[in-house]
């Protein structure tokens, strides 16, 4: 027997507007509201994001991040959505890369890579 990532969570200011950024990005939805944190993903799908508030500001680079791919459109028309959703492009000196680093609307990095994944979602459905 094993354990598996049932919940990520992610230390944050303000629970509902990062639980809003990352439903637009990821297709999620709000699970579960408790006393002030905010959990987001697919009903019966693990592992799931669950934001918590925190006083203190995030001062440095996260030791583990989020990697998005995109499902229904290239790399570059998911830079311009992300963008749309209030993403910034971070530039660490990385130079030419097959990826973009992106900050969300508190500054936490996650990457967006080139190739696209199935949506899990429709995998295998026929559609």
């Amino acid at each position: 027997m094993a354990c598996r990532i049932t919940e990520l969570v992610l230390d944050c200011a303000d629970p509902e507007l990062l639980a809003e950024f990352w439903c637009g990005v990821l297709g999620y939805e709000v699970l579960d509201r408790d006393q002030g944190t905010v959990e987001i993903g697919l009903p019966g799908v693990y592992p799931t994001l669950l934001f918590q508030p925190v006083p203190e500001p995030k001062v440095q680079k996260l030791r583990l991040h989020i990697d998005v791919s995109p499902t229904d459109r290239d790399q570059d028309a998911e830079l311009e959505r992300l963008s749309a959703l209030g993403a910034k492009p971070v530039d660490i000196g990385q130079g030419e890369v097959s990826w973009h680093l992106l900050r969300d609307p508190e500054g936490n990095e996650f990457c967006l890579l080139r190739g696209m994944v199935a949506d899990s979602r429709t995998a295998g459905s026929g559609s």
